[in-house]
C-alpha cells in the first residue's frame, strides 16, 4: 500500500465539524484505568497455561573466565526437575547480522559458547514444575570456572581515539581568546532500571508456531529478533505485551532471557516462564552507563558563548557495544560559534549498557548546564539572564531554523511561576527558620522525531469504533491518547472507541521510547479514520439518490444517521482504513527544520546542616512540548521524570565489587530511589504551541524531557544553599559537611 491510496482521504469541507477540538488536550483519566484498580489487566507474568514449565537460570559468579564444567547431575534428581539446558543442550542461537535493522543490546547469543563477560550472565537453564523447584534447582548446579580479575573500574581513559561528533569555527583559539573561561570535569554514575514490573517471558510453541508474552516496550523490533536468532519466519512468531509495568528504556529491546525461554520452549515441548529476580535486574538486563565529561566554556563579559568544547566517555561491556550520546543537545541548544563535541568508550568487565529515560541527553545536559551555572557565577550573573542571552532560533549544529522553539518564555514563564526574582544570590543567605534554602534552574531540550507506523480504523454497525496497532501501552497512556486520536476523527464519544493494541498480529506500530510514539501515531490515525470515512460514505452514496453525503459528528448527512445505523441498513457490519505513518527521517521537511522540543526547571532545596539533611521541596517545571494530547498523561510523565531526576541527582548509584566485578547493592534494600518521603511538589505547565513540521496535530512526546535538566538544577541550588561544588553524582551528605 501507498501513501497515496491510504491517505487519499475526504476534503475537509465533506468530513465538516467532526472533530471536537477539546478532545485533543483534555486531560482525560486513563481508559484502562479500571482494568488496573481492579486487577483485572493481565501482565506478562501473570499469563499461564496449565502445561507450563518454569525456568530459573544459572547464573555466572565470575565476571572474566570461561566455563570448564557444569555439573547438573545432583539437580537432575531433584522434584520436580525436568531439565536442564546447557551450551551442549540448549541448541543453536544464531547471532543477530552486524547490520540489521533490529536491535539488540546484548550481541551474544545466550549459551552458545563457554566465555564468561561479566558477572550473573547466564550458564544454564533449569526447568521445572514450579518457581520454587526451579530455584532449588539452580543452586543445586555446580559449575566449575576458569576465572581471571575482572576490571569494573569507574574512572576512564579512551579505547581508541576520541570521535568528533560536532563541530564549527575555531574553539581552541577562541576559548584562549576569552574574558571568562570554564575548565570542569563531571562524573554521573551507573543508575539500573528498577520498574516496579520484573522482566519475564511466556513462551509457547504451537506446532511451528511461537507465541511470546513479553515485557517490552518494541513488539515489532522483539518478534523480529526472536526470527532472526531462533531462526523462525517471521509470520510464525507472535509477540503480545497488554500492559506494561514500567519500562522506562530497559525493555526497549530483548535480553537473553527471552531468546532462552522460547528456545526452552521448543526443546521442552512445552510452555515456558522465565521471570528474572530482582538481583538479575542488576546484571541480566542492562542499565544507564556511567559517565566522565570535560567542558570547557568561554563567553565574553556580557555572557555570549565564544566557545564550547564537550569531551565525554562512557564505558562499553565485551557483550555489546552501546552508545550515549552526551553531547547530543549541545552543538544546538545555546547559540556560539565555536564548538566541538566529542566521543569516547572504555571497555569494562561489566553487563551490557542500555538506555534509560533520556538517554545520552540527560547525563550530557547535567554536564553542559552544570557548567553554564558555574560560568553564570563567574560571570556574576544570574543563570537565568545567562541562557537568555544565549538563546537562538537557528540549530547551528545544523545551519537549519527550529521549527518550533520557545525555551525563552520556558525561562521566563517558569522564572515567574517559581518566584526567581526573590532569590538572593549570594551563598546560603536564603533561610527558612534554621533551614537553608537554595534555589537553582536549568534547560531542558529533547528531540521531536516521527518513526513507522501503521494504524487501522474501523467503523462497525452497533456505533463503536475500533483502532488498531502493534504499538504498546508502557504507562505512559498509550490506550487513552490513541482513543483520543480515533475519537478526534471521527467525531464519536470516547466511550465508543475500543483500542487493540500489544499483538504483532495487529499493523506493525512504533516503539514506545524516545518519546516518539504518540507523534509517530497521529498521521496513521488520521489517515485510517479518513479512508475509513470514505468507504461509510460510499455505502451511504448507494442507498441514498440524489447529493454528496457528508460525515460529521459520528453522522451522515443528509438524513442526520449514524454511521451505524447507515451499516446496518446497508447489511454492512463494517468499513476499515488503513494508515500508514513514514517516519521523519524520509520526510525531506525534516531536512529544513530542527525538530526539537524545550523546557526550564526552577528547583529548591532545603539543607538542615544541624542534622545533614537535604532535601528537595519544590520544582517547578515549565515544557514546550508541542500539542499536548492528554494533559493529565502528559503531566503524569513529568511528575515521574522529575522524581527519578531527583533520584539521579540524590540517591542513584550502583556499586560493584572490585574483586569479584558482582554489584554490590544489587537489591531495593541497598540502591536507593525515591520514596514518597523524598518525593518534592511539582508544579508543571505545558506551553501549547503545536509543531506541525512533525504531525498534523503538532504533538511532540514528553517522556523523556521532564528528566533532562533536573538533575543539574539540584546541584545548583545545594551549591546555593551549602556552597559546594558537586561534579560527581550523586550528591552525597558526606560531600556538603566540612
Amino acid at each position: 500500500m501507498t501513501d497515496d491510496i491510504i491517505g487519499a482521504g475526504l476534503p475537509q469541507e465533506i468530513i465538516g465539524a467532526a472533530l471536537p477540538q477539546e478532545i485533543i488536550g483534555a486531560a482525560l483519566p486513563r481508559v484502562e484505568g479500571p482494568l488496573k484498580v481492579t486487577g483485572h489487566a493481565r501482565y506478562t507474568a501473570d499469563h499461564h497455561y496449565p502445561d507450563m514449565l518454569v525456568a530459573v537460570p544459572v547464573c555466572a559468579t565470575v565476571a572474566v573466565g570461561s566455563v570448564r564444567h557444569v555439573d547438573c547431575n545432583a539437580a537432575r534428581g531433584m522434584p520436580g526437575v525436568h531439565a536442564i539446558l546447557t551450551r551442549e543442550s540448549i541448541g543453536n542461537i544464531a547471532r543477530l547480522p552486524e547490520k540489521s535493522r533490529l536491535k539488540i543490546d546484548e550481541k551474544v547469543p545466550p549459551l552458545q559458547d563457554d566465555e564468561v563477560r561479566y558477572y550473573g550472565q547466564f550458564v544454564a537453564l533449569v526447568l521445572a514444575d514450579t518457581f520454587e523447584q526451579a530455584r532449588d534447582g539452580a543452586r543445586a548446579v555446580r559449575v566449575d570456572y576458569a576465572a581471571a580479575a575482572p576490571d569494573v573500574r569507574m574512572a576512564m581513559t579512551p579505547d581508541g581515539e576520541p570521535e568528533v561528533a560536532t563541530e564549527r569555527g575555531d574553539p581552541e583559539a577562541a576559548y584562549d581568546g576569552a574574558a571568562v573561561q570554564v575548565d570542569e570535569t563531571w562524573c554521573t554514575p551507573i543508575e539500573t532500571h528498577n520498574p516496579m514490573e520484573l522482566h519475564a517471558t511466556v513462551a509457547r510453541w504451537e506446532g511451528d508456531r511461537l507465541t511470546v508474552h513479553e515485557t517490552t516496550q518494541a513488539v515489532v523490533n522483539h518478534r523480529g529478533v526472536l526470527a532472526a536468532m531462533l531462526q523462525v519466519p517471521e509470520e510464525r512468531v507472535r509477540v503480545v505485551t497488554t500492559h506494561l509495568g514500567g519500562g522506562f528504556g530497559g525493555k526497549l529491546w530483548p535480553w537473553t532471557h527471552s531468546l532462552l525461554a522460547a528456545q526452552a520452549a521448543r526443546v521442552a515441548g512445552r510452555p515456558v516462564k522465565l521471570v528474572v529476580t530482582r538481583q538479575m535486574m542488576f546484571r541480566n538486563v542492562g542499565h544507564r552507563t556511567n559517565t566522565q565529561q570535560r567542558i570547557r566554556l568561554a563567553a565574553g563579559a556580557d555572557g555570549r558563548l565564544v566557545s564550547l568544547r564537550h569531551d565525554f566517555i562512557h564505558h562499553d561491556s565485551r557483550a555489546g557495544v552501546s552508545e550515549e550520546s552526551c553531547g547530543e543537545a549541545t552543538g544546538y541548544l545555546y547559540a556560539t560559534p565555536n564548538l566541538r563535541v566529542t566521543a569516547a568508550t572504555c571497555r569494562r568487565d561489566l553487563g551490557v549498557n542500555t538506555a534509560m529515560r533520556g538517554p545520552g541527553v540527560v547525563p550530557g545536559m547535567f554536564a553542559l548546564e552544570s557548567a553554564m551555572n558555574e560560568l553564570a557565577d563567574r560571570l556574576a550573573m544570574d543563570p537565568l539572564a545567562l541562557r537568555l542571552v544565549n538563546d537562538t532560533a537557528r540549530d547551528e549544529s545544523k545551519d537549519v531554523p527550529f521549527s518550533s522553539r520557545h525555551l525563552r518564555e520556558c525561562l521566563e514563564l517558569g522564572a515567574e511561576r517559581f518566584g526567581w526574582a526573590r532569590r538572593d544570590p549570594a551563598i546560603g543567605a536564603m533561610r527558612d527558620g534554621d533551614t537553608i534554602l537554595g534555589w537553582g534552574m536549568a534547560s531542558a531540550t529533547w528531540p521531536g522525531t516521527r518513526t513507522k507506523a501503521q494504524v487501522s480504523l474501523s467503523l462497525h454497525d452497533d456505533g463503536t469504533v475500533r483502532v488498531r496497532s502493534a504499538t504498546q501501552d508502557i504507562g505512559t497512556g498509550t490506550y487513552t491518547v490513541l482513543a483520543q486520536m480515533a475519537a478526534h476523527e471521527t467525531g464519536v464519544d470516547i466511550a465508543r472507541v475500543s483500542v487493540e493494541i500489544g499483538d504483532t498480529d495487529l499493523p506493525p506500530g512504533p516503539t514506545s521510547g524516545g518519546s516518539m510514539a504518540t507523534a509517530s501515531l497521529v498521521p496513521a490515525v488520521a489517515m485510517a479514520a479518513r479512508h475509513a470515512i470514505r468507504q461509510l460514505l460510499d455505502v451511504a452514496g448507494r442507498l441514498e439518490e440524489g447529493g454528496e453525503p457528508r460525515f460529521a459528528g459520528g453522522r451522515v448527512t443528509p438524513g442526520g444517521l449514524a454511521f451505524g445505523e447507515v451499516l446496518r441498513r446497508a447489511g454492512v457490519e463494517r468499513v476499515e482504513g488503513q494508515g500508514i505513518s513514514k517516519g521523519s527521517a524520509a520526510d525531506p521537511r525534516a531536512k529544513e527544520v530542527s525538530i526539537r522540543s524545550f523546557g526550564a526547571h526552577f528547583v529548591e532545596v532545603a539543607w538542615q546542616p544541624a542534622m545533614a539533611r537535604l532535601a528537595v521541596r519544590r520544582v517547578v517545571s515549565v515544557i514546550d512540548g508541542g500539542k499536548i494530547v492528554n494533559a493529565r498523561t502528559a503531566r503524569n510523565q513529568i511528575e515521574g521524570a522529575v522524581q527519578m531526576g531527583v533520584g539521579m541527582a540524590l540517591f542513584e548509584e550502583t556499586h560493584y565489587d572490585a574483586r569479584y566485578g558482582s554489584p554490590v547493592n544489587g537489591n531495593l534494600a541497598d540502591y536507593l530511589v525515591v520514596t514518597h518521603a523524598d518525593a518534592p511538589a511539582v508544579d508543571v505547565t505545558f506551553l501549547d504551541y503545536p509543531d506541525q513540521a512533525l504531525n498534523e496535530y503538532g504533538a511532540r512526546g514528553v517522556g523523556e524531557i521532564g528528566l533532562v535538566g533536573v538533575a543539574p538544577a539540584i546541584t545548583a541550588a545545594v551549591y546555593h544553599a551549602t556552597g559546594k561544588r558537586i561534579r560527581s553524582l550523586p550528591v552525597k551528605i558526606e560531600d556538603l559537611l566540612g
